[in-house]
């Protein structure tokens, strides 16, 4: 047999390995075991700066990912989903491995989440994670003045609030056009009003305190470029939302894509930015592109 095919055969079986992991932590409903399944075959080249506090008072940290000889690199906010109730940053180091090997130093933080936490205290959390980002990122090869944020799901809603509602940001002494950029993954942009328990439990019952978590509702001129990444197929959250935020954008001058992937669900967007979930996708591709071409010259 050929070192060719030995290799070849070995990718196959990771593969149906992965798949059988997969398919397991599916049906059992344990996004831990899924999470933990993923970044199986990226190679683990980036190097992982883990566990640094940010937040000592409610004992919050962050993982950073550096590219290799990194060197005044973009940098990127991630902020994870979970549907503002769970989560955790190593579940996604996979997203923090994709971006590092293509050369963007990748930030992952924690936030508090409901029931403990409820709106707006995890908007604090993440802007105090931005502005640590801002004062450090030097020192892992970053320029911050290259910084965006991106975010899937729930994620991209609190990356979506602090690049509009410029009251989070303000409180770190940043402002959003501090930043090169946004990047939503299935965010969730303009969803109000609802009646789901566990998102009212979230935000609340009064439909004004409703309406103040929307990021759609902020947008007025003075927001960075966006990237709005969507499923055609996401049944969690509607492809609205996206539309939504993107027209809001348009009708203040403001610059923003819109880029949805046919047959794609909820999950999959994430998923795809690492291998082998990738194949056939763009969504890394896109995101990369957008922040090569707003890197450079700054701002």
């Amino acid at each position: 047999m050929t070192l060719r095919s030995d290799r070849a055969l070995r990718l196959h079986k990771n593969l149906y390995c992965l798949l059988l992991l997969f398919c397991a932590a599916l049906l059992s409903g344990c996004k831990p075991i899924l999470f933990s399944t993923v970044g199986v075959l990226g190679g683990h080249h980036a190097q992982l700066h883990g566990g640094i506090v940010f937040d000592a008072a409610h004992r919050l940290k962050l993982d950073v990912y550096t590219p290799a000889n990194a060197d005044a690199a973009p940098v990127v906010v991630f902020f994870y989903g979970g549907a503002w109730i769970n989560g955790e940053r190593a579940w996604y180091r996979f997203a923090g491995e994709a971006l590092a090997n293509a050369g963007i130093v990748a930030v992952i933080p924690d936030y508090r989440k409901a029931p403990q936490a409820r709106f707006p205290v995890f908007m604090d959390d993440a802007a105090l994670a931005v502005a640590w980002t801002r004062a450090h990122a030097a020192d892992y090869g970053g320029d911050a003045r290259h910084m965006f944020l991106m975010g899937h799901s729930a994620g991209a809603h609190i990356g979506a609030l602090l690049a509009t509602d410029a009251r989070w940001l303000a409180r770190v002494g940043m402002q959003p056009r501090d930043l090169a950029g946004f990047i939503g993954l299935a965010g969730p942009y303009d969803f109000a009003p609802f009646d789901d328990d566990y998102l009212l439990d979230v935000f609340g019952r009064d439909r004004a305190a409703q309406d103040a978590a929307m990021p759609v509702n902020y947008v007025d001129g003075d927001e960075p470029p966006m990237l709005l990444l969507q499923g055609a197929a996401d049944a969690t959250v509607w492809p609205r939302n996206a539309s939504s935020l993107a027209t809001h954008m348009k009708q203040h001058g403001e610059e923003v894509e819109t880029k949805v992937y046919p047959g794609m669900g909820h999950l999959r967007i994430s998923l795809s930015l690492a291998a082998p979930f990738s194949a056939g996708t763009t969504t890394l591709r896109d995101t990369l592109d957008f922040v090569h071409r707003h890197s450079a010259p700054t701002r």
